[in-house]
Order: C-alpha cells, then structure tokens, then sequence
C-alpha cells in the first residue's frame, strides 16, 4: 500500500514537473504566417481592451473567446506568464498579454478571429 502511494505521488511530480518544461502553446504557420497556437493547433488572438497582466474579456466575451487557461501550479517561463482573472481562474498571457481562442475557428491553423470587432489580433510570436 506505501509503495503504491508512493509511486503514485512519483507519478504524479513527475507529470507536474513535465507541464513545467513546455511552453503553454506552439508555433504554426497559417495562412497569417506564423502564430501562436493552444496544444490542439487552434489559432490564439490577443485583445486590444486588455492590458499588461490583465484580462478585460469575462462573461460572454469569454464564451466566445475562450482562455487559455493555466493550471493552478502553472509558472511563468519566458515570454509565458499566468494572469489571475475576475472570476480567480489563471490564463496564461504572452509578453504580457493574456491570449485566448476563438469559437468561429473551425480547425487547426484557422485564423477566423483576425480584426473582429477591430479589437481582435492572432497572437504572433
């Protein structure tokens, strides 16, 4: 029973330092060039109302731009830091600013979300 306990607890340390090590999101090329992209390949935007460290996107706009959401252990590395938003939930931010998705994208590499409402913008690294 302990050493089941504690290969699971090794078990789980070991996937926790693992998330640790890789960046929150890659690059891909589109049709934009290249842009930063959640571990599904879905394009991510950033949005002109938020400010450095701060997500101004909650409520509907979150439905529709969803987060990209960090896990509660989550940490900054390079350019990649954790925003807290309105609600206490933690979304992961480039250079600062918080990035999400977009709904209307249908597939990877999709870039839909470009200029809407003038206040939308794909995340470039």
């Amino acid at each position: 029973m302990i050493r089941t306990l504690l290969g699971v607890a090794a078990a789980a340390f070991v996937v926790g330092c693992a998330s640790q090590s890789t960046e929150p999101a890659m690059s891909r090329d589109t049709a934009m060039g290249k842009v930063l992209a959640d571990s599904k390949g879905m394009t991510l935007y950033t949005f002109d109302k938020d400010v450095a460290g701060k997500s101004n996107c909650n409520g509907q706009c979150a439905v529709n731009w969803p987060p990209l959401m960090a896990s509660v252990d989550a940490k900054a590395m390079g350019p990649w830091s954790v925003v807290t938003r309105d609600d206490g939930s933690r979304q992961w931010a480039y250079k600062g600013l918080p990035v999400y998705g977009w709904v209307k994208d249908g597939k990877p590499g999709d870039t839909t979300g470009e200029g809407v409402n003038g206040v939308w913008r794909v995340a470039k690294p």
